[in-house]
């Protein structure tokens, strides 16, 4: 009875103007989202929220460290480790920034769901935050640089992004990557997925550090230092049950379940939450009352007190432009890795390397970041969780809409969003991350100069913990290798060149037109100059792809009609009477 009632409002939501501007599956729009649904939109976005609401409690705790705009007058204890009053003001930090995580991380992937129609949610960066807490701040403001100017740093990075999007700079530079390395970034954030799902701080705690040999297999009982105790690896019931989360989505995706990836992550969780199991995610300690406590608040508010809108623009600390220009690099290669993968992932990649919203999207990012600075949190940045609501079905910015309605209420529940546990969303990831790795078959591995790069970049993302790393080590050895064969074929007269350099991939052969330089706006007002209609590239490569299909098919039915006619025509052997 469901099934009716469910597809009439599918087609319903499609027919409206709602479907239309997201351009779902059935709305008559201009290049429609093959496959997508209102309710599956639904789902994805809730998918995506469950992934991502960790990140609601993480980063607070992250950025807590900092110190924020808490004051340290302790003579005899420098950090404050034990003074009452600092951490009273600690305590009323990590409420307002559990706040203003989820604020931001609402408004953000809001923007990006109505203004860039992507399946993409936004929140400040994992990675980003630990570097702005750790190297820029230091723990409990133990640097030279305040929290309020590295907040200033943050926002003024946001509008150097907005001027690079706008001028479609930022965009540009990426469609310049070759395409053997935008493949296998997603092959390398698929790997990076699956190494943070392993591990303690973010999954089921597979993976642990180890001193001689840097990891190691984990999954062990720890001590109140959070130290492993020596023989009990692979006996820690929070890996276990991890791996039983793991197991039970591949089995529902293997069934094609709708939801697999939710229903997986919902299961864990509700398991978790009862006490007085050895896998809870509330022990009976001081962490685990304390934590308990809080999850029986179930809806709370707490009103930013502290942190908003505390910019000190007195940047006149070298060290606050080298920040301010680490976070810009980072924040280049790890957006455009994340949007390009979620992209190439998804199916709205188009083959001159751009893909639907491209300008929006990074307009959305970098506007997302000058506003997060505003609120008191590190970068924002595009996650690449938001490959599990791609994996449920998500195509279009209705399920980012649904991710940040989610984010809204957890302003208000933050006691249940925030109680998610990690070995709980861990298993997702590694899903998510097996099925983005299947995009490495689509990497030239017959040319070492497009080979070597590719695979430098999978490697070395989830090795160095890193997407952008990943990224510039590709990029830069694509560079060396390919600009040395090169200069060697000019030196020589072409006499020095690869046997098989006919295998190689043609390097974005689009990339320096006119409409891939230039960004929509700036080709509208040139077209109005001339007198000439404007076309967007994306409608005319669609066009042209439609016709291809067209006449493939002719081909196709021209071909079945010759050989029905060929069977036809051959004569009927009567059979031989002996």
């Amino acid at each position: 009875m469901a099934g009716p009632i469910l597809e009439r409002l599918n087609q319903s939501v499609a027919q409206s103007r709602v479907g239309k501007y997201f351009r779902l599956e059935g709305s008559g729009a201009r290049r429609e989202r093959v496959g997508s649904k209102f309710t599956t939109e639904i789902r994805a976005g809730l998918t995506t929220f469950v992934t991502m609401a960790y990140i609601i409690s993480v980063n607070a705790l992250i950025v807590m460290d900092s110190g924020g705009p808490c004051v340290c007058e302790n003579a005899e204890d420098p950090v404050c480790l034990t003074d009452p009053a600092y951490n009273e003001c600690l305590g009323t930090l990590k409420l307002d920034l559990i706040t203003a995580t989820a604020a931001i991380a609402c408004i953000s992937t809001l923007l990006m769901g109505l203004f860039a129609n992507l399946p993409i949610g936004l929140a400040p960066g994992m990675g980003l935050n630990a570097y702005f807490t750790y190297t820029v701040i230091g723990f409990h403001g133990g640097n030279k640089i305040k929290y309020e100017t590295a907040l200033a740093a943050v926002f003024v990075e946001g509008l150097l992004f907005i001027l690079l999007s706008f001028f479609g700079v930022r965009q540009w530079l990426a469609r310049l990557i070759p395409q053997s390395i935008k493949i296998a970034s997603g092959a390398g954030i698929g790997l990076y997925l699956c190494f943070i799902g392993m591990q303690t701080s973010a999954g089921i705690g597979l993976i642990g550090g180890d001193a001689a040999t840097l990891v190691h297999l984990d999954g062990c009982d720890r001590d109140a230092k959070g130290v492993c105790i020596d023989g009990t690896h692979m006996r820690s019931p929070t890996t276990w049950i991890g791996i039983f989360g793991f197991i039970l989505i591949s089995i529902l995706l293997t069934l094609r379940v709708k939801g697999s990836v939710l229903y997986g992550i919902l299961a864990v969780s509700i398991l978790s939450w009862i006490r007085g199991t050895d896998f809870t995610y509330f022990p009976y300690t001081p962490a685990g009352e304390a934590s308990f406590d809080y999850f029986k608040k179930v809806v709370t508010f707490h009103p930013i007190q502290m942190t908003f809108a505390k910019m000190n623009f007195e940047l006149d600390n070298h060290e606050i432009w080298i920040a301010l220009i680490t976070f810009l690099y980072v924040d280049i290669m790890d957006t455009t890795g994340t949007l390009y993968s979620m992209a190439k992932f998804g199916g709205y990649m188009y083959r001159n390397g751009d893909f639907d919203g491209s300008t929006a999207a990074f307009l959305c990012d970098a506007s997302s970041i000058t506003l997060g600075a505003v609120f008191g949190v590190p970068p924002v940045t595009a996650y690449i969780e938001s490959g599990a609501g791609i994996t449920e079905g998500g195509r279009t910015g209705l399920t980012s809409i649904f991710t940040a309605f989610l984010f809204f209420i957890s302003l208000f529940f933050s006691p249940i969003f925030a109680s998610f546990p990690p070995w709980a969303t861990g298993p997702a990831l590694i899903v998510v991350g097996s099925m983005m790795a299947k995009s490495v078959q689509s990497i030239n591995w017959n040319y070492v100069g497009d080979a070597i790069p590719a695979f430098l970049t999978i490697a070395l993302m989830p090795l160095s913990y890193s997407i952008s790393y990943g990224l510039i080590a590709g990029i830069g050895t694509y560079a060396a290798i390919n600009g040395s064969i090169y200069v060697l074929e000019l030196v020589s007269g072409g006499r020095i060149t690869p046997s098989d350099k006919d295998l190689k991939e043609h390097w974005n052969n689009e990339g320096f037109t006119i409409e891939n330089v230039l960004p929509a706006w700036m080709q509208i007002i040139i077209c109005k100059i001339n007198g000439t209609a404007y076309v967007d590239p994306l409608d005319k490569m669609e066009e042209e792809d439609r016709l291809e299909r067209e006449l493939a098919a002719r081909a196709d039915a021209v071909d079945a009609k010759i050989e029905i006619d060929t069977h036809a025509a051959q004569p009927v052997l009567a059979p031989v009477e002996h």
